[in-house]
Order: structure tokens, then sequence, then C-alpha cells
């Protein structure tokens, strides 16, 4: 018997009835009057029979009431009329949709070219954003005040906790307000020289273009700049470039930023526009017919799953940095969002390239959790040294002399010595190499022989102390709380560490993944760096992807997909997705072994470090590759998570994200194993210039290598996506 009920936000009326083959099914009569939808009710029921009669072997509910037999969909939209709905195909073929025409003109023409969604419809849209970070809360805040109804989660207990906050350099924008040669077309060619030619082209060039409105949006927010003395906005230097383009608050940049983002943001969700969920965890992507349509998450104070339907996913959940445990990110920072879109259909590109940063404080000890970063601004005034002799280091690791007693000509400043043109200002791949080049020399000025000089005397001398303050007080304070060493009397100690990661889920030029309804931004694609971001470019990224680009390309998706009502978080997909999700939870918690979270997470990036870290080579790689398997099945054998998951864990918490951790590692490094070439953060042993620089194979590798998923234990397939250049000539790159 058939029976009218209605749906949360549906102004219709659904027809409940079962089939001849006693598979029970709700249709959306499209009909407000109740007598109407009770005659298109009656018609439903009696066509399923007929339907039942000519195909007797009906598999499931999905098959038995497609669109090849209704021509309706039970999840038609009310503003639209009744079409086909197809399922859409999670593609292999990958298409950048990179627009036709000069490269100047690229964005500019797609802008105008893209479909539109007017005011009045965009209330009809829901949209999950996953991380609320610059680029998150900059999407967020931005299509909520488009009009589009925004749902947006973050794990911290605020969405000024993200990782965002810790930035401390500055945000690149091509205004040449120095008037010292900067533009679009120059901080384009310093982005793609600088990611040794591995990015796409039109991504970069489009980054640079909108990088000069991003300044004046966060100028009319409140940022606070640093300016100069007659008011006007200042700018300093950073890695790779020539020119002062870096805007920057201090050494707080990050923190400013995401606080203007954040401003914003609470706007929209004090205007109700925006939904959020802090202390909430996405732990899986809900596809149906081919799209992104869904989240399931975990209450991380309570322990709840719950299911949340939308037109479209965006996730902007940052990198995967600490799969080598100790980073300069956040310990909370993971790859699990991604991960999961991955293991769902979602491409995963360049994972390999990862980004050591050249000025992080040593690592000091096993106990650590972390590493601390010192901005690369401290690179415009410091200068990086060693001693000339081995002898003088050996004396200064144990304390024997200290370094204002080495004489200038008994000093190595190897970055001036070897590239004069850039100096200390080299991009960081080349300045970590250095580095550690030095320290395995035997250079190195710490206990652990790891680490090397940053001095500031000559800037102090030259400056004055009170401008060094004003410049970097905070991030001196910051060095001499950590270490109990005052860096305007004696040289900082530095060393490189994992900072950032270029690869992230593959996207599109509009942002979105080969999943049709899943867009990345910021660092979580792998778009615009290339092997190696620049210094002052991942706020840059964040914001332009959040503020200036996806606002546009999002509303193409959505015009093309139209106002179907978001399907209901009770269908069978949501259901099963949170059934798998739950499962897993259960399991990680019914092993009860000795070891825990942490150890394994520990374990893997000293692993990871030594294989897959600032230098790789195939034997290393090949080793990774079979120690991480035997790790991973001791973690699910042999896994401790006290208490349970109906309240806040953190040990839960973490064991979630190193299980992923312990498969994401293994892709890295098959990634890395199958590139045989050097191009910035990837440094193969077996392939560098007699000088020792990274050697490119641009014959056989220029491409964006994507991996799918094809199933536990079974090896990745290889996607690539050629990569071509009409603007800048790949030439071996050089800062000398």
């Amino acid at each position: 018997m058939a029976s009218l009920t209605k749906k949360d936000n549906s102004p219709y009326w659904y027809c409940c009835f079962t089939t001849p083959d006693g598979v029970r099914t709700k249709r959306s009569t499209k009909e407000v009057n109740r007598k109407k939808a009770e005659i298109v009710c009656a018609r439903f029921e009696a066509e399923s029979k007929n339907i039942g009669t000519k195909k007797p072997k009906i598999v499931s509910k999905k098959e038995a009431f497609s669109e090849k037999n209704f021509n309706l969909d039970e999840s038609a939209g009310a503003s639209r009329p009744s079409k086909k709905v197809e399922k859409k195909e999670i593609t292999k073929n990958l298409d950048s949709k990179i627009p036709p025409g000069l490269m100047k003109d690229k964005w500019d023409n797609h802008r105008f070219n893209l479909k539109l969604v007017n005011p009045a419809n965009k209330r009809k849209y829901n949209i999950i954003v996953v991380g609320s970070g610059l680029a998150g809360a900059s999407a967020a805040a931005t299509m909520a005040e488009l009009g589009y109804n925004v749902k947006c989660f973050c794990y911290q207990d605020s969405p000024r906790r993200a990782h965002s906050i810790a930035a401390q350099g500055g945000i690149n924008a091509a205004k040449n307000y120095q008037n010292d040669g900067d533009s679009i077309y120059r901080l384009f060619y310093d982005t793609v020289k600088g990611g040794d030619y591995r990015s796409r082209e039109a991504n970069v060039y489009r980054l640079a273009q909108v990088s000069v409105d991003i300044i004046d949006q966060c100028a009319a927010q409140g940022v606070p700049f640093a300016r100069e003395y007659g008011g006007l906005l200042a700018n300093r230097s950073f890695g790779g470039a020539q020119v002062s383009r870096t805007f920057y608050a201090r050494g707080q940049t990050g923190q400013q930023l995401l606080l203007g983002a954040y401003s914003s943001l609470n706007r929209q969700i004090g205007l109700g526009n925006v939904q959020m969920y802090s202390r909430t965890e996405m732990l899986d992507l809900v596809i149906i017919n081919g799209e992104a349509k869904g989240i399931i998450t975990r209450n991380l104070l309570t322990g709840e799953i719950s299911r949340f339907a939308a037109h479209a996913v965006v996730l902007a959940t940052g990198g995967y940095g600490n799969v080598f445990f100790l980073s300069t990110n956040a310990m909370g920072c993971n790859v699990t969002a991604a991960y999961r879109a991955y293991k769902r259909g979602a491409l995963f590109a360049n994972p390999c390239f990862t980004q050591i940063h050249p000025t992080c404080i040593p690592v000091s000890g096993d106990h650590q959790s972390k590493l601390t970063l010192m901005s690369e601004s401290l690179r415009n005034d410091g200068r990086c040294w060693v001693p000339k002799d081995e002898e003088i280091a050996k004396k200064i690791r144990d304390g024997i002399l200290e370094p204002g007693a080495i004489p200038e000509e008994e000093r190595d400043y190897y970055l001036e010595r070897k590239y004069p043109s850039f100096g200390n200002l080299v991009p960081r791949d080349v300045a970590s190499r250095n580095a550690k080049q030095v320290c395995d020399e035997g250079k190195g000025v710490v206990k652990s022989g790891l680490g090397v000089y940053l001095d500031f005397k000559d800037a102090i001398d030259r400056m004055g102390e009170q401008t060094v303050r004003e410049r970097y007080g905070n991030l001196f304070d910051m060095y001499e709380k950590i270490t109990g060493v005052n860096a305007y009397r004696n040289p900082m100690t530095i060393y490189p560490a994992v900072h950032y990661t270029m690869g992230g889920l593959w996207v599109d030029y509009n942002l979105m993944s080969n999943i049709p309804g899943l867009f990345a931004i910021g660092e979580a694609n792998f778009s615009d760096h290339g092997a190696n971001r620049l210094g002052a470019s991942a706020l840059m990224q964040g914001l332009a992807d959040g503020y200036f680009v996806l606002p546009y390309t999002i509303g193409q998706y959505l015009a093309e997909a139209g106002m179907d009502e978001i399907p209901s978080s009770e269908d069978t997909e949501f259901l099963e997705t949170q059934r798998e999700v739950t499962g897993k939870t259960e399991k990680l918690l019914s092993i009860n072994g000795h070891r825990t979270p942490t150890s394994f997470h520990r374990e893997l990036g000293k692993i990871m470090w030594d294989e897959c870290g600032m230098s790789r080579n195939e034997y290393g790689l090949k080793t990774a590759i079979e120690k991480i398997p035997k790790l991973r099945d001791e973690f699910w054998n042999d896994l401790k998570i006290p208490g349970d998951s109906n309240s806040l864990n953190q040990s839960l918490e973490h064991a979630g994200r190193v299980a992923d951790f312990l498969e994401f590692g293994e892709l890295m490094c098959r990634d890395a194993l199958q590139r045989e070439e050097s191009c910035g953060g990837h440094f193969r042993e077996e392939h560098q210039t007699p000088e020792g620089e990274a050697k490119r194979n641009d014959a056989h590798f220029s491409f964006v290598g994507s991996w799918e998923y094809k199933g536990e234990n079974i090896t990745p397939e290889l996607i690539k996506e050629p990569l071509f250049y009409e603007e800048v000539k790949m030439t071996q790159r050089s800062y000398k």
C-alpha cells in the first residue's frame, strides 16, 4: 500500500511504496498539494507493477527505479522540471580544462565563459567545506557572502586555531610597490622556476594575477600589514626572488591573515549563512552516482558519528607533512580527509613532492614530538655559515669554542660563496640541501652535528638592534624561549625540517578533482607549486583559491548539476559509508595490543625521513616499501588504545590518522621511486649535476604523476598528466 511522507527542507510530498519484488522505495511526486500527490503516487505504484512484470530480476532499488524506467529522479529538485540524471563516472582521463588563448587572458576569458548561478538560486545550494584555515575560512566566508548555504568543519576547538596561524614570514603579491622591477609576469616566472618546472603553468599565472587582489582584500579587513614611515605598505624579500614583493605583519603574518578570514567567517556564522562544526573530523567521503555528495564525521568530544549531505564538497584540509612524525606542522595535521577521498576514487598527485624548510630549530632529542620553524624572512638579514675547518666545528660542538671567537676568514658563508646572485635567498630546496651537505662534511655546529649558524651580527651593526627588533622581534623572543640563547648576541642555530607538501589531490583548472563535485583548495591540492614552493606563496595560494578562484569555478559545476535536492543522509550510500567508518573505529579499539599510536608514528617517521626525506635513492626507497607494510601489519595486531569511542579519546584520533599515514607513506615512496630524476624538493642521489644540483629529466618526467587507488594491498596505478609550457622555457635552474 502506497503512502505519502515529507523530507526535511522539501516542499514536496514523497511517495513510499513496495515493488512486486519487495523493495521499499521512496519517490518525489513534485507536488505540494496532497490530493494531487496521491494521484501521482498511485501512478508510480502502478508503473512499478508493470516494470516488475517486464524485468523480474531487479537487483537493487537503484537499478529498479533508474531514469531509464521513469525519466524521474527521486532526488529531483524543486525549481527545475524533471530531467534525466545519469550516473557520472569518476574519470581517469585527466582533462585539466585549461582555457585557450593568451596566457594573460586565460583567467579573464574563463571567468566570463563560466556558467553562473543567479543570486536567488544560490540559496538553494548546500556546500560542505572541510577545513577552516586560510583556504577553508576564506572559501566558506566568500561563498556564504554570495548566498550559498555552507557547512564548515574543523577538528580544532575554533577555526582560528587552524595551522595557517603558524605561518610567519609573509605573503607574496606582484604589487611592485618598491618599483624594483616586479610584475605579474615576474612573479609567475619566479614561481614556475622555483617549482623546477613541475607545476601547471596556467594555474600559476592565475595565482600571480589574483595575488594583487589579495592584499587589497586583507588590508580592507584590517590585517595589520607592516608599513613604511610614510604609511605605505612595506615589503621584504624571500627566497627565489630578486625583488621585494613579500607583505608581512612582523613574524605573525599567517595569524593576522587568518584573523581577517576568521572575522569574515564569523560574520557569516552570525548571519546564519554558515553552520560551523568545530571539534569535528571528517572520516570519509560519500559518493552517489559517481559524484561527491557528502561526508561522514566524528564529533571528537562525544564520539558521535554523523552524516552530512550537500551539493558539493570542498576539501581545504592542508598538507601531509606529519607522515614524517617530526615536522613544523601542528601535531593534529593529517592526511585523513584527502586520503579517504583518494580511497573513494580521487587521484593523488605528486605525493613525493615535499618541502624541507632550511631554517628550523635543530632536533634536540628523542623526546620531541614536533619541530619549530624560524621564518624564511630571517634570511633577508641573517647570514648562513659554518667553520671552514672541521676541527674548529668539533670544538664548537664540544663547547670549547664560542661562535663569536671564530674570525671572519675562518667562516664559510657557503650560500653566498656558491650562489653570489641570490646569496642567502636561494629557494628552500637549494638552501636545505646545502645545509645538509656542509653538515655531512663534518662542519655542523650543534652536538648532533646537524645544525648551521644563522648570524645577525652584520645586520645589527648595519641597521641597529632596534630595527632588527621591529622586523623580527617575536621570532627572536620565540627562539630564546625554546633554546635559551639570545640571538641578538649569538647566532641562531638552524637545520632543515619538513614544512610543506606540494603534492595533493589532483584538480583541474576549476580546482575540481576527478570526482565530480569534489573540490580541493590550498595545500590540499597539487596545482601551483610544482616540486618546490617558494617562500610566502602558501598564504598566497590559500587565499587566492578561497577568495578569488573557487567562488567562481564552483558555480560552473553547480549550474551544470542543477538545483536537484541534495540526497538524504538516510540514503543507502550514506548508511553504508557510516557502517564502514564505525567498523574501522571498532576494529582499532578491539586490537588491545601493547604499543601506542605515537610509537608507530615515530617509527614510520624515521623510515620516511631516512629513506624518503631530504635525499632519496633507489635502494632506500625500495627498503622503505618493504618496511612500511610490515610496520602496518604490526600496527593492526599490536596497537593499544585506552578508553572507548563514545567520548574524547585523543589516542583514538591519533590512531586513525596514523593508520592512514601507514598506507600513504608507502604511496609517497612509490611515487619517489618511479620519478627517476631530481627536481625541486625531490632529490634522487642518482640524478645530480657534477656540482650537486638537482638534475631533471624533462624528456621522460615532465608530467603530473597522479595515483589511483586499486584496493587494499594492491599496487596503485600511475596516471600521467603531461605538462606543457607556452610562456616559460624549461631550463636547468640556476641561482648563481
